[in-house]
């Protein structure tokens, strides 16, 4: 199989919440929780073996509701958080609350994606996230007053430059704003064909983006302009050899521009999820509605320009 090949995985449930398990820096590793209004929902934990190109899965039961966001603690692996709708009294309620997975959750064998003989354990609730007991706290710092055209669906700070952030909404676009002037955005992508529902800057390497959408593809694109590194690895002149010295036309060079990478097409439904790695800055996954996951690779040849 190809080193840049897809690897796919189907999960049994609609799905849109999306995270890799960040205190694991390890193993690849991601957690999927599922959206059914007629079965107990789910969060797979999904394993990737990368020298062999092999998905390894657990399950665990999250039987309060259909999972719309999740998220990893950066702190213990073992803890996650969710929102999610469940109904009372004919209503729909929307609930926050923190869980615990059991200690024996972690993959341990390949097993096939339609492998439903395995026993699905359940999660350990720690607490509720409830506004209304703890009254709110926040306060406003800034505001970006007609940041989309129609609505706002995400956003992500970038990891390494202060007061960057990037917005995705439902005018088809991607902006990039200076927190200290948001009169305008400093970058705006309009690559996708549909709403954009998420954005992630790579955390080791901020100037590779990905952004998911209900166009059904997701994209991979070098900001290098916005990021923290514009004109690539910076080096000392005084460590630079004699022979380096004498290539002044190399110096010259201009710095590279900002351009899409790589369109990935593999899903056939919205793409409601994107995320890195946080084990391999290389490499990334993505979620669309239908449930399908699909684990893929930033190209070999940007990898090595990058680094080298």
């Amino acid at each position: 199989m190809e080193d840049d090949a897809p690897v796919i995985y189907g999960l049994e449930f609609q799905a849109r919440a999306l995270t890799p398990q960040t205190a694991e820096t390890d193993s690849i590793r991601f957690l999927v929780g599922t959206q059914s209004l007629k079965y107990d929902n789910q969060i797979h934990i999904i394993d990737f073996d990368d020298e062999n190109n092999i998905i390894n899965k657990n399950v665990l039961l999250h039987q309060v509701g259909e999972i719309w966001h999740i998220s990893a603690s950066p702190a213990d692996k073992g803890v996650l958080a969710t929102c999610y709708n469940k109904t009372s009294d004919s209503k729909v309620l929307t609930c926050a609350a923190v869980w615990r997975m059991p200690e024996d959750s972690e993959p341990g064998s390949h097993e096939s994606p339609d492998d439903s003989a395995s026993t699905a354990h359940t999660l350990e609730l720690l607490c509720h996230l409830d506004n209304t007991t703890h009254g709110s706290m926040a306060c406003q710092t800034y505001c970006i007053e007609n940041a989309h055209g129609q609505l706002v669906r995400d956003l992500d700070f970038n990891p390494n430059k202060q007061y960057y952030l990037a917005s995705c909404g439902d005018d088809c676009k991607v902006k990039f704003w200076d927190t200290r002037n948001v009169t305008e955005p400093v970058k705006t992508l309009e690559e996708h064909s549909h709403w954009v529902w998420n954005v992630r800057y790579n955390h080791s390497h901020d100037q590779l983006v990905l952004t998911g959408s209900s166009d059904s593809r997701v994209i991979l694109s070098n900001m290098v302009s916005i990021s923290s590194e514009p004109f690539g690895h910076l080096v000392d002149d005084d460590d630079l050899s004699d022979q380096e010295e004498r290539r002044p036309e190399e110096k010259s060079q201009e710095p590279p521009q900002d351009s899409v990478i790589a369109t990935y097409e593999e899903h056939e439904d919205s793409v409601y999820a994107v995320d890195w790695s946080s084990a391999d800055p290389w490499l990334f996954a993505s979620l669309s509605y239908d449930g399908r996951l699909v684990i893929n690779r930033v190209p070999r040849a940007l990898k090595y320009h990058i680094l080298l």
